[in-house]
């Protein structure tokens, strides 16, 4: 089996939780969750957590999303004991188990924290906004960094540029452009 076929069989994968608590339970809650998310960090394969927390009384919900480095990797994790027992302890501080998305593919980027559980958009248009946000950056990219990298083997200049895009693309670029398209990627449906 190739690697390409091996990654398409078990690619990233994002586990993302909406959860709703009791009033009065937020600090017991943070505590709960400050021990999962440890947990989940020891666990193999485990590659960052996100913990959006309510901004607003319109908007009460805390999102959390853990990501991994396979789906294999997130299955084994949502299986394991300790998960379970954490999670117990979790939910005696929610209103009820939470809203439950699994992620494996680009609509990873495309995700509004405000809109908690949304299908992503069509993928025609996450191909336009991320052709839109590829393209200024690696041109960026290369034009700032080419002095230095003119030296290197080509190998070597490929991994800095792709290690470089995608960190960006995940941690600044796309955020940014999903909140600033998200009118377009998420038209609001017209009320009957």
């Amino acid at each position: 089996m190739t690697s390409e076929r091996a990654h398409d069989q078990d690619p990233l994968a994002t586990f993302e939780v909406v959860q709703r608590i009791k009033p009065g339970h937020e600090a017991a809650f943070e505590r709960a969750m400050a021990d999962l998310m440890t947990a989940a960090r020891e666990h193999p394969g485990h590659l960052a957590v996100n913990v959006y927390r309510p901004s607003s009384s319109d908007d009460p919900n805390y999102r959390i999303i853990h990501s991994f480095d396979h789906l294999s990797s997130l299955q084994g994790w949502q299986a394991s004991d300790r998960r379970r027992l954490l999670v117990r302890r979790l939910h005696r501080h929610t209103v009820d188990a939470g809203q439950i998305r699994l992620l494996t593919g680009l609509e990873t980027w495309f995700t509004l924290p405000s809109r908690p559980g949304q299908a992503p958009p069509p993928r025609h248009k996450m191909l336009l906004i991320s052709t839109l946000t590829v393209y200024p950056l690696i041109t960026l990219i290369n034009l700032a960094l080419q002095p230095w990298l003119i030296a290197l083997p080509l190998p070597l200049r490929t991994l800095i540029v792709t290690v470089l895009m995608v960190s960006l693309m995940t941690y600044v670029a796309m955020p940014r452009m999903t909140r600033l398209f998200r009118r377009w990627l998420y038209p609001i449906a017209p009320k009957p």
